[in-house]
């Protein structure tokens, strides 16, 4: 077995599913803050469409895709972001983001050459490391920081480092914290890429969860040598879909699009006819936010009264929370859990997470007030004791 995949903990969302099994067990109610699952029911549109589809005789679907639907990504990438994608060659529609983000790595990293190194930045999304360590890559975690927004700073790290680099992870809006990144960070960093023929692999599953200013693609600044990721999982509520797209250079798409019939991992027709009409369709994408922007004022007013600091939450469904000083994240969240409350330590998203938690904002309004309620009972009687 590889060994430095042996060496990986558990998933960490896999640890929460326990811990709510357990719970449940119990009968004890949950207020799940954990896994970003939200629970807004899918636009009926999008169901119709999916039953519609379903065909009397199943047959494989293509790894390439559908033609309706790589050109429903392109005219949608192009009225969002101003950038024109080549349906036919520019796109490929992916099962979800997860598997497309790691299985890249095995297609593109060369352990004959020293370009074996992955960068992505930490705390962060699992498995950006995953898939570098399944490649036979070496996954080097840079440390976020507050102080600079929690973006992954590539030009203060070594040059050795980049010249041995074959491919960076950026995620923003950023899992877990929320960070947004400007135009002009990814105008650098595409640069920094360019400069040691590194891909850059953007990972943009946040995008279209906004409150104030639409964030910006990496294709914005660039194709050669760039990469973006999307999913319908939470722009759509399809997450039990699987369902997203990679997009960006040509030559890097087609070499994807090549090896990935060896993965098996094309999206069923009728999965991807659901994800057709979903992305020609906005109205239900605004609805969403403003569900979302509810859940927000009330924990924004809830971590105000009980003391707690936390990312100003311009994006995404995350808040990314401070803890007092020399209280565990881990130490908190279990706590909670005797209260029902499942939230996802700081340490879980990997170094530099330590003192903070994460809340995914996945139960609805009604059942976030409730939470608040059983929350601030649960904090009040942490702090006591530590007191």
């Amino acid at each position: 077995m590889n060994r430095r995949v042996k060496e990986l903990k558990a998933y960490p969302m896999d640890r929460l599913v326990k811990a709510k099994e357990e719970l449940r067990q119990k009968g004890i109610k949950i207020y799940d803050f954990g896994t970003g699952d939200p629970k807004e029911p899918t636009a009926p549109f999008i169901r119709e469409a999916l039953k519609r589809a379903v065909p009397e005789v199943s047959q494989y679907p293509t790894v390439k895709g559908k033609p309706e639907l790589r050109r429903a990504i392109s005219s949608w990438f192009f009225n969002r972001f101003g950038v024109e994608l080549d349906p036919e060659t520019e796109v490929i529609p992916s099962a979800g983001s997860k598997e497309a983000i790691f299985h890249f790595p095995l297609v593109f990293l060369d352990t004959d050459t020293p370009k074996t190194r992955v960068i992505f930045g930490t705390p962060g999304y699992p498995v950006y490391e995953r898939g570098a360590l399944f490649a036979g890559g070496e996954a080097v975690g840079v440390e976020l920081k507050e102080e600079d927004g929690f973006l992954l700073r590539i030009d203060r790290l070594p040059r050795s480092l980049l010249e041995e680099t074959a491919i960076v992870w950026i995620n923003y809006p950023h899992n877990p914290t929320g960070a947004v990144a400007p135009l002009s960070y990814l105008e650098e960093v595409y640069g920094i890429c360019r400069e040691y023929g590194i891909i850059l692999c953007s990972d943009e599953c946040y995008t279209e969860i906004y409150f104030e200013e639409p964030p910006h693609s990496a294709l914005e600044v660039g194709k050669e040598g760039v990469v973006v990721f999307h999913s319908l999982s939470k722009r759509s509520g399809l997450t039990g879909y699987r369902s997203g797209f990679v997009a960006g250079d040509r030559e890097i798409v087609q070499t994807y699009l090549k090896y990935r019939s060896s993965f098996g991992v094309a999206s069923p027709d009728f999965i991807q006819e659901a994800a057709r009409v979903a992305w020609l369709d906005e109205e239900h994408v605004r609805e969403r936010r403003e569900v979302f922007k509810r859940k927000k004022e009330i924990f924004e007013d809830f971590f105000k009264k009980i003391g707690l600091k936390h990312l100003p939450v311009e994006a995404t469904f995350y808040f990314w929370v401070r803890l007092p000083q020399g209280v565990d994240s881990e130490e908190y969240a279990l706590h909670l859990l005797k209260y029902g409350i499942v939230i996802s330590p700081g340490q879980f998203f990997g170094r530099g997470g330590e003192g903070y938690f994460r809340i995914a904002l996945v139960p609805t309004p009604s059942e976030c007030l409730e939470a608040v309620e059983v929350w601030e009972k649960a904090h009040k009687e942490f702090m006591e004791k530590r007191s």
